[in-house]
């Protein structure tokens, strides 16, 4: 059996098992919506797919199924109970969706569940190529991406949370917080459906793990001491949008949407389609619209509540209380408001296949989704989708995930009854035009955001992340043949690399650790530490606190000056016009705020780091058009916040050859962060390791984020230099 380049990791295969006419087993695609909204991110790989098979102790090999390799996953019943009805939805599902019921925290519940996300790891980890992907959805199997990565080093993991991640202080009731964040960090990308998901997860992240976290990524630590950058954002999942429209158009489709229209006559139809559970709201709806039935507002014959609530955990007893409650309030309204004529609520306990879906849709005048916690809700999304006239009004709830993408609905808070009302009543009377405005820009956020897109966004970040450990390969070959090099030159630029950048350049220092790594580093055999800066050599020994005694080599004046261990201080030649020339370039500027001019060994240099608005332009081209007349030999160089004029040509890079030759170096070392360092980098040779600090165009091999990243680096070479 050949592995599969992606593999597909979920609780339940794709497929439901059925008997076919002559009571053989057959398989049929389930309507899930993960199914869904997978179905196009497979479409035309070679992929696997892992999953329960969904009835307990079904022992069955892998299989073929529409172009797709089904794995399946035995469960007993005991399991199923303790890991699926027990911890998966008795513990994570209400934990997660803000303890709107109470969680049970069972140990042998969390022990079956261990038991079983390690099956599916293991299946997982059979099924991959090398090198492939594994992505890993939703809530049942938050351990498995560690397990994984335990098991299959060398492939790339992806998790999908489908459902909400709590607050800290409600996910911090978890027994077992640490290791399930340990599980989800096995990933390389994790995805999350809003913003705040994401945002929360981070935040148990740094309050339990103490792990580094920066805009979209968490600093995972590893044994190798090498860290781990995990991707952790928002990925909005949607629907298959060309699916529907094409149903939509169907003859039948639409033949069976006036048909339904037509049995409510000119009554209007509001919907409600969800899965049976306490998340949804279902209650709070049924309230609402009775209310407004027993206040007179409303008759069933002015509008009608179609509400389908599909089956869902009947083996949970949370969910057979929450039937009963519904069924039992259902009965109560349409008794009390029913007429020979009319009945206020269809209530049907069933699931409808698609086609039949779309017809509903198209009939609703009002689509109801009042969730008091969704990740996403994706009936809105196709409630929008197949509107193509662009009537209809969607009510949506604010706390799901939808309502970050269809802020044109009119958005509900559930838990406020009278303000359910009162939108009701609204959505029913609004007037076409509205409708129109609203559903057309929502129609809009709906096409361009589908689910191709969704999965394209994510897959794109596992690529950036494979291409980033193919990267991180390459440098560690890298680091570990400049280590071994017999003679090692490592040159540094000071500002911005050794020292983060400061509005007042004297006040400048190296960080700690930089300090001590170069110190270390001068001291193992056969290393030469330079500072090859822009500074003068006055001003860089100052600032690097340098001593007599240092082994530090001090280059300053992009080459011009240099002081040595051996020979001390090199003096600079000087022009005889530079004095007179600074003290002209200093009028032109002396009006410009926070600007001023830097005597050096080589000319001088205007300054504007502290300068509100930067360079004015007219300042810089009056001193470009004086320095050009007065001294058109003397070299311009541009750097951050800083333009220099020098009367020596020479930069970095002739100060790096020189360097060494002078030494016999057999590798270099350069890192800086400015423009002004890019000569030198570029001028690196086979077998030298070039390091850009921060952000910018680049020549260098690799890049850091800030002198703290680049001491930590170089701390490397030291390890594999001493060792």
């Amino acid at each position: 059996m050949s592995q599969a380049e992606l593999v597909i990791v979920a609780n339940r295969l794709p497929v439901d098992r059925v008997e076919g006419p002559d009571g053989e087993p057959t398989w049929r695609t389930s309507p899930g919506g993960l199914v869904t909204a997978l179905e196009q991110v497979m479409r035309g790989m070679h992929g696997a797919w892992v999953g329960w098979g969904g009835k307990a102790d079904l022992d069955l090999e892998p299989f073929d199924f529409d172009g797709t390799r089904l794995v399946p996953v035995s469960l007993t019943e005991s399991e199923l109970r303790d890991y699926y009805e027990g911890f998966s939805n008795g513990t994570i599902w209400p934990l997660y969706h803000d303890v709107i019921a109470t969680p049970e925290f069972k140990r042998s519940w969390w022990d079956a569940y261990v038991r079983v996300n390690r099956r599916f790891a293991e299946a997982a980890a059979a099924n991959v190529a090398e090198g492939g992907f594994v992505w890993v959805h939703d809530y049942q199997l938050q351990l498995v991406p560690q397990m994984v990565r335990e098991l299959r080093p060398d492939v790339t993991i992806g998790y999908f949370h489908h459902i909400p991640f709590p607050a800290y202080a409600l996910y911090a009731q978890l027994p077992w917080r640490r290791q399930v964040l340990e599980g989800l960090l096995g990933a390389d990308v994790i995805g999350f459906q809003r913003v705040a998901d994401a945002g929360n997860f981070q935040r148990s992240i740094r309050r339990l793990l103490h792990y580094p976290t920066k805009g979209d990524t968490v600093t995972v630590p590893t044994i190798n001491d090498q860290p781990r950058t995990v991707i952790s954002k928002a990925y909005p999942i949607s629907i298959d949008v060309d699916t529907f429209l094409e149903l939509a158009h169907k003859p039948e489709v639409l033949a069976r949407a006036a048909e339904l229209r037509e049995q409510f006559g000119s009554t209007k139809l509001m919907l409600g389609v969800d899965r049976l559970d306490y998340t949804k709201g279902i209650r709070h709806r049924l309230k609402a619209y009775g209310e407004l039935l027993a206040d007179g507002h409303l008759t069933g014959k002015d509008a009608t509540l179609v509400q389908i609530a599909s089956p869902s955990r009947p083996g949970v007893e949370a969910y057979q209380d929450l039937r009963n409650e519904i069924e039992i309030t259902v009965a109560r309204i349409n008794g009390d408001y029913s007429t020979v004529e009319t009945t206020p609520i269809r209530y049907l306990h069933q699931g409808y296949p698609r086609e039949e879906m779309v017809a509903l849709y198209l009939a609703a005048d009002v689509m109801l989704v009042t969730a008091l916690r969704d990740g996403m809700n994706l009936v809105a999304k196709e409630y929008v989708a197949v509107r193509q006239d662009n009537s209809g009004v969607l009510v949506l709830s604010e706390f799901a995930g939808a309502a970050d993408e269809l802020g044109s609905a009119l958005l509900v808070n559930p838990h406020d009854i009278e303000g359910m009302k009162d939108i009701m009543m609204r959505a029913l009377a609004m007037p076409e035009a509205e409708q129109a405005r609203r559903m057309k820009t929502m129609r809009k956020k709906v096409i361009d955001n589908d689910v191709a897109r969704w999965g394209r966004n994510f897959v794109a970040d596992i690529d950036h992340i494979r291409e980033r450990r193919a990267h991180a390969a390459v440098v560690g070959e890298r680091i570990r043949q400049v280590a071994a090099a017999p003679k090692l030159l490592i040159a540094l630029d000071f500002d911005g690399t050794l020292s983060p950048l400061v509005s007042d350049p004297m006040a400048a220092r190296a960080i700690p650790a930089a300090a001590r790594v170069l110190d270390r580093l001068s001291h193992l055999e056969g290393v030469t530490v330079a500072l090859v800066s822009g500074r003068s050599l006055g001003d860089l020994r100052v600032i690097a606190e340098h001593r007599n005694d240092s082994l530090v080599w001090l280059v300053g004046s992009h080459g011009s000056e240099r002081w040595t261990p051996a020979g001390g201080a090199e003096a600079a030649e000087t022009d005889p016009r530079a004095a007179a020339l600074r003290e002209g370039a200093e009028a032109l500027v002396k009006d410009l705020e926070g600007a001023w001019i830097e005597d050096k060994s080589f000319g001088f240099a205007l300054h504007t780091r502290t300068s509100p608005d930067g360079v004015d332009p007219r300042a810089q081209a009056a001193l470009d058009a004086y320095m050009s007349e007065q001294a058109p030999e003397w070299r311009r160089r541009e750097g951050k916040h800083v333009l220099e004029f020098s009367w020596r040509h020479e930069g970095k890079d002739t100060a790096l050859a020189l360097l060494r030759a002078e030494l016999g170096a057999d590798a270099v070392v350069f890192a800086g962060d400015d423009v002004t360092d890019e000569d030198a980098l570029r001028s690196l040779e086979d077998g030298d390791l070039g390091i850009r600090v921060g952000s910018g165009d680049t020549a260098a091999h690799t890049r850091v984020d800030d002198p703290r990243a680049l001491a930590a680096l170089l701390g490397r070479i030291a390890d594999l230099r001493a060792s």
